[in-house]
């Protein structure tokens, strides 16, 4: 199955545009997956303005955030695995949503393995 995640990001991310407030991505930067400043990381997190007008490219997808933007004025690419977001919310009034940390897996998931045995039997 896959994480529910992604879903309420993009959810999340939609009404705060909607509502013409401005989107902040809290994210654990201490992974080796995340690619972002480390100019910008305070006790391994990062909080990113990822509105319409601050960001290009942006990419709500269901293994990682990722977009172009400038820190102080040099272009960067930023990727965020979504295990490693925290928070999406409005930096007007804080409303948004908060996700639990996450053990990371390597991604793309694996699939399950096979069942190891048949599961149909012949019923005489």
């Amino acid at each position: 199955m896959t994480s529910l995640k992604p879903y309420l990001l993009r959810s999340v991310y939609e009404w705060i545009t909607d509502n013409h407030l401005t989107p902040h991505l809290l994210a654990d930067a201490s992974h080796p997956s995340v690619i972002v400043p480390e100019q910008y990381v305070n006790d391994g997190k990062i909080v990113l303005n990822i509105r319409p007008q601050a960001v290009e490219a942006l990419s709500l997808g269901n293994h990682e955030v990722i977009f172009n933007t400038r820190f102080n004025g040099k272009p960067t690419q930023v990727v965020i695995p979504i295990f490693a977001v925290l928070s999406l919310y409005a930096k007007e009034n804080g409303r948004g949503m908060v996700f639990e940390p996450e053990e990371h897996e390597d991604f793309p998931p694996q699939e399950p393995a096979p069942p190891s045995k048949p599961q149909l039997r012949i019923v005489k």
